[in-house]
């Protein structure tokens, strides 16, 4: 089959690779109809993810066909039309129990490396370096679908997979960011980082009885759509300090939730800390770039909250911590529960109440996918979030 496979920092291929086969009796293999490039997998071409092999196929945002099921996998069948969450969950362990999928003790074979490095180990992720698993991606003809009599959600309605497609990452990262907030009706809710998670935060937040959203980036194309489909207020922090800016919309209280939507390749044009981080970051003196996390602990409200769905992989420096202890701040953070919210999104878009392909901004087919990240990367061409086809 042909399949995306990293090759190196900036290096990605469409190859010939071999089929995927069953391997455990809750298998599934699942023929690809539609996958997507995450502003995730940039972290995998920038080359900041540890872990990464030569060949290893790419992408966490699939759906497709079943094709075939393992023997103990009672839940799905051939022929089948579902979406695949892009992390993993046993569906038994402490952690699933408590709805806590992203969390999952049983999914991730290299517990033992990520643990190293974390304490515990979070899921098993498609796609996403062997320290979270190793497990190949859906930017492919076909993948296997591990522990899938727990995780890929059936599409039976009419839906066409643009619709549902994001199911499987962005929407339900955006609305976990939101929820995570703690939203209260009235609230005002600043969102950092207008590219597609972003998007669909500042859609959940209004779900979820937020009276103001702003949206903060300085794409133009990001900013419009946060304006026209988002309905939110924007700041291009290209044109405005942006902790003034918000003090001013909020009269000087500071937005009650703030959403890190950016993670650790956050863009702050020449103030002296981004200067600083990308100085640090050349010389390996640091792995993520924190702008974003600084300033939302700055901006937000006394006893307000910091949601962060933005990746980050490694360390950060200089996070204000005083002002998040001295402010009362609570901060939540970390991968979506995706099981969770699968069917009650799915419900949602079911009921009209939101078309997720409004987010899509190119079309192209597997074989320009290499072309296609670089475009995405790169900001070009209006690029905000890539669909592609097999």
């Amino acid at each position: 089959m042909k399949a995306l496979c990293w090759h190196g920092k900036g290096d990605v291929r469409v190859d010939s690779v071999p089929d995927p086969k069953i391997e455990h009796p809750r298998d599934a293999i699942i023929k690809v109809t539609s996958t997507a490039i995450c502003g995730s997998d940039l972290h995998l071409l920038n080359g900041y993810m540890l872990g990464m092999e030569s060949g290893d196929i790419l992408g966490h945002e699939f759906m497709g066909e079943v094709v075939e099921v393992g023997a103990a996998n009672a839940k799905l069948k051939k022929g089948d039309r579902v979406v695949v969450p892009f992390n993993m969950a046993c569906g038994s362990c402490f952690f699933c129990q408590k709805t806590l999928y992203s969390c999952c003790d049983n999914s991730n074979p290299n517990a033992e490396v990520a643990a190293k490095m974390m304490g515990h180990s979070p899921a098993g992720l498609f796609g996403f370096s062997h320290l979270l698993g190793g497990f190949s991606g859906g930017q492919a003809e076909y993948v296997r679908v591990p522990f899938a009599d727990v995780g890929p959600i059936k599409i039976e309605s009419g839906l066409r997979d643009d619709q549902v497609l994001f199911l499987s990452d962005i929407f339900p990262t955006g609305y976990q960011a939101a929820e995570n907030c703690g939203i209260e009706p009235g609230d005002t809710v600043a969102v950092w980082g207008c590219g597609p998670v972003g998007q669909f935060t500042i859609k959940s937040a209004w779900m979820l009885g937020a009276g103001r959203v702003i949206a903060i980036d300085n794409v133009p194309e990001r900013l419009e759509m946060a304006e026209t489909q988002g309905k939110a207020e924007t700041i291009d922090f290209g044109k405005h300090k942006v902790y003034d800016r918000l003090q001013e919309m909020t009269k000087g209280r500071g937005p009650d939730r703030c959403i890190d939507a950016v993670g650790c390749e956050a863009h702050a044009g020449a103030t002296l800390d981004a200067v600083v981080d990308k100085a640090k970051e050349a010389l390996h003196l640091t792995a993520d770039r924190a702008y974003v996390l600084r300033e939302a602990i700055m901006c937000c409200r006394k006893a307000g909250t910091v949601s962060v769905p933005g990746v980050y992989v490694g360390l950060l420096d200089n996070i204000p911590f005083g002002a998040a202890m001295n402010k009362g701040l609570t901060i939540r953070a970390g991968q979506t529960n995706m099981q969770k919210y699968l069917a009650p999104l799915l419900a949602k878009i079911e009921a009209g109440e939101i078309d997720p392909s409004f987010v899509i901004t190119h079309r192209v087919k597997l074989a320009d996918a290499p072309a296609a990240y670089k475009t995405f990367r790169d900001k070009k061409d209006g690029c905000i979030k890539v669909m592609m086809t097999p």
